[in-house]
Protein backbone atom coordinates (compact mmCIF):
# COMPACT_ATOMS: atom_id res chain seq x y z
CA UNK A 1 0.00 0.00 0.00
CA UNK A 2 1.47 3.31 -0.98
CA UNK A 3 1.59 6.00 1.33
CA UNK A 4 -0.96 8.60 -0.83
CA UNK A 5 -3.38 6.16 0.54
CA UNK A 6 -2.75 5.84 3.91
CA UNK A 7 -4.66 8.02 6.36
CA UNK A 8 -3.00 10.68 8.04
CA UNK A 9 -3.42 8.63 11.72
CA UNK A 10 -1.26 5.90 10.20
CA UNK A 11 1.50 7.56 8.35
CA UNK A 12 2.28 9.72 11.68
CA UNK A 13 1.55 6.93 13.75
CA UNK A 14 5.69 5.83 14.59
CA UNK A 15 6.33 9.61 14.79
CA UNK A 16 3.82 10.33 17.36
CA UNK A 17 5.13 6.90 19.36
CA UNK A 18 8.38 8.76 19.29
CA UNK A 19 7.70 11.87 20.59
CA UNK A 20 5.80 10.32 23.53
CA UNK A 21 8.66 8.06 24.17
CA UNK A 22 10.96 11.54 24.05
CA UNK A 23 8.15 13.26 26.35
CA UNK A 24 8.51 10.37 28.61
CA UNK A 25 12.36 10.29 29.00
CA UNK A 26 12.62 13.96 29.31
CA UNK A 27 10.35 13.63 32.64
CA UNK A 28 12.04 10.59 33.67
CA UNK A 29 15.31 12.39 33.86
CA UNK A 30 13.45 15.97 34.75
CA UNK A 31 12.15 13.51 38.49
CA UNK A 32 15.28 11.28 38.51
CA UNK A 33 17.74 13.39 40.34
CA UNK A 34 14.25 13.64 43.08
CA UNK A 35 14.25 9.85 43.36
CA UNK A 36 17.56 8.25 42.39
CA UNK A 37 18.18 8.88 46.29
CA UNK A 38 15.68 6.54 47.12
CA UNK A 39 16.04 4.45 44.55
CA UNK A 40 20.05 3.53 45.63
CA UNK A 41 18.44 3.60 48.92
CA UNK A 42 15.90 0.93 48.42
CA UNK A 43 18.40 -1.11 46.28
CA UNK A 44 21.37 -0.81 48.87
CA UNK A 45 19.10 -1.39 52.38
CA UNK A 46 16.26 -3.54 50.38
CA UNK A 47 16.71 -5.44 47.64
CA UNK A 48 20.34 -6.48 47.90
CA UNK A 49 19.70 -7.88 51.51
CA UNK A 50 16.90 -9.91 50.20
CA UNK A 51 18.55 -11.26 47.64
CA UNK A 52 21.68 -12.27 49.42
CA UNK A 53 20.17 -13.23 52.57
CA UNK A 54 18.15 -15.69 49.82
CA UNK A 55 21.58 -16.73 48.59
CA UNK A 56 23.08 -17.47 51.91
CA UNK A 57 20.44 -19.77 52.95
CA UNK A 58 21.38 -21.84 50.65
CA UNK A 59 25.05 -22.10 51.38
CA UNK A 60 27.51 -23.26 53.91
CA UNK A 61 28.24 -19.59 54.87
CA UNK A 62 30.51 -18.66 57.54
CA UNK A 63 31.83 -14.86 58.26
CA UNK A 64 35.66 -15.84 57.75
CA UNK A 65 37.71 -14.16 55.15
CA UNK A 66 37.98 -16.70 52.14
CA UNK A 67 35.71 -19.20 53.03
CA UNK A 68 34.60 -21.41 50.77
CA UNK A 69 30.68 -21.09 51.69
CA UNK A 70 29.62 -24.34 49.53
CA UNK A 71 26.53 -24.25 47.94
CA UNK A 72 24.36 -26.83 49.92
CA UNK A 73 20.98 -26.59 48.55
CA UNK A 74 17.70 -27.07 50.68
CA UNK A 75 20.12 -28.81 54.00
CA UNK A 76 19.70 -25.36 55.89
CA UNK A 77 15.64 -25.92 55.44
CA UNK A 78 15.64 -29.08 56.65
CA UNK A 79 18.07 -28.41 59.48
CA UNK A 80 15.86 -25.59 60.35
CA UNK A 81 12.53 -28.76 60.75
CA UNK A 82 15.02 -31.50 61.44
CA UNK A 83 15.66 -29.60 65.04
CA UNK A 84 15.76 -32.50 68.21
CA UNK A 85 14.27 -29.56 70.58
CA UNK A 86 11.38 -28.13 67.68
CA UNK A 87 12.80 -24.46 68.21
CA UNK A 88 11.73 -23.30 64.80
CA UNK A 89 8.05 -24.69 65.66
CA UNK A 90 8.40 -23.20 69.25
CA UNK A 91 9.12 -19.92 67.72
CA UNK A 92 6.24 -20.20 65.16
CA UNK A 93 3.76 -21.03 67.38
CA UNK A 94 5.05 -18.01 69.51
CA UNK A 95 4.78 -15.71 66.64
CA UNK A 96 0.75 -17.15 65.41
CA UNK A 97 -0.19 -16.78 69.44
CA UNK A 98 1.50 -13.24 69.33
CA UNK A 99 -0.67 -12.52 66.02
CA UNK A 100 -3.76 -13.97 67.88
CA UNK A 101 -3.37 -12.09 70.90
CA UNK A 102 -2.13 -8.85 70.40
CA UNK A 103 -4.26 -7.88 66.60
CA UNK A 104 -7.70 -7.79 67.84
CA UNK A 105 -7.02 -6.19 71.12
CA UNK A 106 -4.46 -3.69 69.48
CA UNK A 107 -7.48 -2.99 66.52
CA UNK A 108 -9.96 -2.65 69.21
CA UNK A 109 -8.14 -0.29 71.55
CA UNK A 110 -6.95 1.96 68.38
CA UNK A 111 -10.63 2.23 67.78
CA UNK A 112 -12.02 2.51 70.94
CA UNK A 113 -9.14 5.50 71.87
CA UNK A 114 -9.65 7.43 68.60
CA UNK A 115 -13.28 7.52 69.17
CA UNK A 116 -13.15 8.62 72.64
CA UNK A 117 -10.70 11.05 71.85
CA UNK A 118 -12.52 12.39 68.74
CA UNK A 119 -15.73 12.45 70.78
CA UNK A 120 -17.59 16.80 71.10
CA UNK A 121 -17.13 16.51 74.74
CA UNK A 122 -13.73 15.62 74.83
CA UNK A 123 -10.90 18.61 74.77
CA UNK A 124 -7.29 18.95 74.23
CA UNK A 125 -7.55 16.48 71.52
CA UNK A 126 -4.17 16.99 70.55
CA UNK A 127 -2.81 16.96 74.17
CA UNK A 128 -3.72 13.49 74.04
CA UNK A 129 -2.89 12.25 70.50
CA UNK A 130 0.44 13.48 71.72
CA UNK A 131 0.27 11.31 75.12
CA UNK A 132 -0.46 7.98 73.51
CA UNK A 133 1.94 8.27 70.54
CA UNK A 134 4.43 8.95 73.09
CA UNK A 135 5.23 5.25 73.66
CA UNK A 136 5.62 4.98 69.92
CA UNK A 137 8.69 7.49 69.69
CA UNK A 138 9.89 5.89 73.24
CA UNK A 139 13.19 3.25 73.25
CA UNK A 140 12.47 -0.03 73.33
CA UNK A 141 14.96 -0.28 75.75
CA UNK A 142 13.65 2.06 78.33
CA UNK A 143 9.74 0.42 78.54
CA UNK A 144 11.63 -2.61 78.53
CA UNK A 145 13.22 -1.36 81.96
CA UNK A 146 9.78 -0.11 82.42
CA UNK A 147 8.28 -3.31 82.42
CA UNK A 148 10.60 -5.55 84.24
CA UNK A 149 10.39 -3.21 87.34
CA UNK A 150 6.29 -3.47 86.80
CA UNK A 151 6.47 -7.56 86.31
CA UNK A 152 9.72 -7.53 88.89
CA UNK A 153 9.47 -10.71 91.10
CA UNK A 154 8.40 -10.90 94.54
CA UNK A 155 6.38 -7.85 95.94
CA UNK A 156 9.06 -5.40 94.52
CA UNK A 157 6.98 -5.19 91.48
CA UNK A 158 4.37 -2.99 90.82
CA UNK A 159 2.11 -5.30 89.61
CA UNK A 160 2.60 -8.28 92.04
CA UNK A 161 2.54 -5.68 94.74
CA UNK A 162 -1.15 -4.85 93.66
CA UNK A 163 -2.22 -7.45 93.21
CA UNK A 164 -0.87 -9.73 96.17
CA UNK A 165 -1.05 -6.89 99.11
CA UNK A 166 -3.15 -4.69 97.61
CA UNK A 167 -5.81 -6.56 96.49
CA UNK A 168 -5.37 -10.29 97.36
CA UNK A 169 -6.31 -11.78 94.37
CA UNK A 170 -2.77 -13.78 94.25
CA UNK A 171 -2.14 -15.69 96.88
CA UNK A 172 2.02 -15.56 96.01
CA UNK A 173 3.73 -13.14 93.93
CA UNK A 174 4.19 -14.50 90.62
CA UNK A 175 7.54 -14.89 88.84
CA UNK A 176 6.41 -13.67 85.55
CA UNK A 177 9.68 -14.36 83.41
CA UNK A 178 9.89 -18.06 84.95
CA UNK A 179 6.59 -19.35 83.81
CA UNK A 180 5.41 -19.73 79.48
CA UNK A 181 2.24 -18.51 80.04
CA UNK A 182 2.83 -15.39 82.61
CA UNK A 183 6.31 -14.52 80.41
CA UNK A 184 4.22 -14.38 76.90
CA UNK A 185 1.62 -12.47 78.67
CA UNK A 186 4.19 -10.11 79.88
CA UNK A 187 4.88 -9.68 75.93
CA UNK A 188 2.53 -9.04 74.60
CA UNK A 189 0.98 -6.24 77.22
CA UNK A 190 4.94 -4.77 76.19
CA UNK A 191 4.18 -5.09 73.00
CA UNK A 192 0.47 -3.71 73.29
CA UNK A 193 1.59 -0.43 75.45
CA UNK A 194 4.80 0.12 73.12
CA UNK A 195 2.51 0.38 69.71
CA UNK A 196 -1.60 1.15 70.50
CA UNK A 197 -0.55 5.12 70.05
CA UNK A 198 -0.13 4.39 66.50
CA UNK A 199 -3.12 2.63 65.37
CA UNK A 200 -4.99 6.08 67.77
CA UNK A 201 -3.12 8.49 65.44
CA UNK A 202 -4.13 7.00 62.06
CA UNK A 203 -7.55 6.29 63.34
CA UNK A 204 -8.07 10.02 64.32
CA UNK A 205 -6.80 11.21 61.36
CA UNK A 206 -9.64 9.00 59.07
CA UNK A 207 -12.46 10.04 61.75
CA UNK A 208 -11.71 13.66 61.11
CA UNK A 209 -12.09 12.67 57.29
CA UNK A 210 -15.64 11.51 57.86
CA UNK A 211 -18.67 14.15 56.65
CA UNK A 212 -20.36 16.03 60.00
CA UNK A 213 -23.29 15.80 57.14
CA UNK A 214 -23.63 11.64 57.63
CA UNK A 215 -23.92 11.86 61.56
CA UNK A 216 -26.29 14.87 61.33
CA UNK A 217 -28.69 12.92 59.18
CA UNK A 218 -28.42 10.52 61.51
CA UNK A 219 -28.99 12.44 64.43
CA UNK A 220 -32.51 13.86 62.18
CA UNK A 221 -33.38 10.07 61.45
CA UNK A 222 -33.03 9.46 65.32
CA UNK A 223 -29.76 7.19 65.25
CA UNK A 224 -28.35 6.40 68.63
CA UNK A 225 -24.73 6.62 69.35
CA UNK A 226 -24.04 2.99 68.95
CA UNK A 227 -26.19 2.70 65.09
CA UNK A 228 -23.96 5.62 64.09
CA UNK A 229 -20.79 3.89 65.27
CA UNK A 230 -21.97 0.50 63.63
CA UNK A 231 -23.93 2.46 60.44
CA UNK A 232 -21.59 5.24 59.24
CA UNK A 233 -18.30 5.12 61.40
CA UNK A 234 -17.29 1.37 61.15
CA UNK A 235 -18.05 1.61 57.27
CA UNK A 236 -16.50 4.20 56.21
CA UNK A 237 -13.32 3.30 57.89
CA UNK A 238 -13.15 -0.32 56.34
CA UNK A 239 -9.88 1.14 54.26
CA UNK A 240 -8.13 2.33 56.72
CA UNK A 241 -8.80 -1.02 59.17
CA UNK A 242 -7.27 -3.11 56.33
CA UNK A 243 -4.06 -0.70 56.48
CA UNK A 244 -4.17 -0.90 60.64
CA UNK A 245 -4.85 -4.62 60.54
CA UNK A 246 -2.19 -5.87 57.92
CA UNK A 247 0.33 -3.59 59.73
CA UNK A 248 -0.65 -5.09 62.90
CA UNK A 249 -0.09 -8.57 61.60
CA UNK A 250 3.45 -7.73 60.47
CA UNK A 251 4.42 -5.56 63.43
CA UNK A 252 2.93 -9.01 65.17
CA UNK A 253 5.31 -11.00 62.85
CA UNK A 254 8.32 -8.77 63.74
CA UNK A 255 8.10 -9.51 67.80
CA UNK A 256 12.05 -9.14 68.93
CA UNK A 257 12.73 -6.40 71.16
CA UNK A 258 9.66 -7.44 72.94
CA UNK A 259 11.38 -10.77 73.36
CA UNK A 260 14.87 -10.07 73.38
CA UNK A 261 14.68 -7.19 76.10
CA UNK A 262 12.13 -9.44 78.27
CA UNK A 263 12.77 -12.99 78.15
CA UNK A 264 15.65 -13.28 75.75
CA UNK A 265 13.58 -16.57 74.73
CA UNK A 266 13.68 -17.98 78.49
CA UNK A 267 12.14 -20.00 80.13
CA UNK A 268 14.16 -22.79 78.64
CA UNK A 269 13.50 -21.42 75.16
CA UNK A 270 10.29 -21.02 75.40
CA UNK A 271 9.15 -17.57 74.45
CA UNK A 272 11.57 -17.09 71.19
CA UNK A 273 9.59 -16.10 68.21
CA UNK A 274 11.04 -16.33 64.81
CA UNK A 275 13.61 -13.24 64.88
CA UNK A 276 14.68 -13.98 67.95
CA UNK A 277 15.47 -17.20 66.72
CA UNK A 278 16.95 -15.97 63.55
CA UNK A 279 19.13 -13.88 66.02
CA UNK A 280 20.27 -16.72 68.59
CA UNK A 281 21.23 -18.65 65.76
CA UNK A 282 22.99 -16.09 63.20
CA UNK A 283 25.06 -13.73 66.05
CA UNK A 284 25.17 -16.29 68.98
CA UNK A 285 25.81 -20.08 67.10
CA UNK A 286 26.64 -18.28 64.35
CA UNK A 287 24.99 -20.65 62.02
CA UNK A 288 23.97 -18.44 59.28
CA UNK A 289 22.62 -20.96 56.62
CA UNK A 290 20.13 -22.44 58.93
CA UNK A 291 19.08 -18.52 60.21
CA UNK A 292 18.56 -17.19 56.24
CA UNK A 293 16.62 -20.43 55.85
CA UNK A 294 14.36 -18.99 58.88
CA UNK A 295 14.29 -15.41 57.56
CA UNK A 296 13.38 -16.89 54.21
CA UNK A 297 10.54 -18.77 55.11
CA UNK A 298 9.58 -16.22 57.52
CA UNK A 299 9.45 -13.77 54.62
CA UNK A 300 7.26 -15.81 52.31
CA UNK A 301 4.71 -16.58 55.41
CA UNK A 302 3.87 -12.88 56.10
CA UNK A 303 4.09 -12.07 52.02
CA UNK A 304 1.23 -14.50 52.01
CA UNK A 305 -0.64 -13.52 54.65
CA UNK A 306 -0.52 -9.86 53.32
CA UNK A 307 -1.54 -10.86 50.16
CA UNK A 308 -4.74 -12.84 51.44
CA UNK A 309 -5.89 -10.05 53.05
CA UNK A 310 -5.22 -7.72 49.90
CA UNK A 311 -7.03 -10.29 48.51
CA UNK A 312 -9.74 -10.59 50.16
CA UNK A 313 -10.55 -6.90 50.20
CA UNK A 314 -10.52 -6.84 46.90
CA UNK A 315 -13.05 -9.92 46.52
CA UNK A 316 -15.13 -7.95 48.72
CA UNK A 317 -14.86 -4.55 47.35
CA UNK A 318 -15.97 -6.28 43.76
CA UNK A 319 -18.40 -8.28 45.14
CA UNK A 320 -20.99 -5.22 46.78
CA UNK A 321 -19.92 -3.03 43.30
CA UNK A 322 -21.63 -6.01 41.69
CA UNK A 323 -24.43 -5.94 43.57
Amino acid sequence: MSSSFMSPEIRNAPHTRKSRLAIGLRQWMAVLPFVALGFIGTAVFVLYPMVRNIMISFQDFSIMPNATNAWVGFDNYLKVFQDPNDRFFIALRNTFLNVAATVPVNWFLAVFFAVLINAKFVKFKIAFRTIYYLPIVTSWIIIALLFKYLFADGDGGIINFILHKQLGIISEPISWRNHYWSAMVMIWLFHIWKTVGWGVVIYLAALQGIPKDLYEAADIDGANVMQKFWRITIPLLKPITLFVVINLINGAFGFFPQVYFITQGGPMNQTHVIPSLIYIEAFQNMKFGPASAMGVMMGLLVFILTYTQMKKSEDSACFKEDR
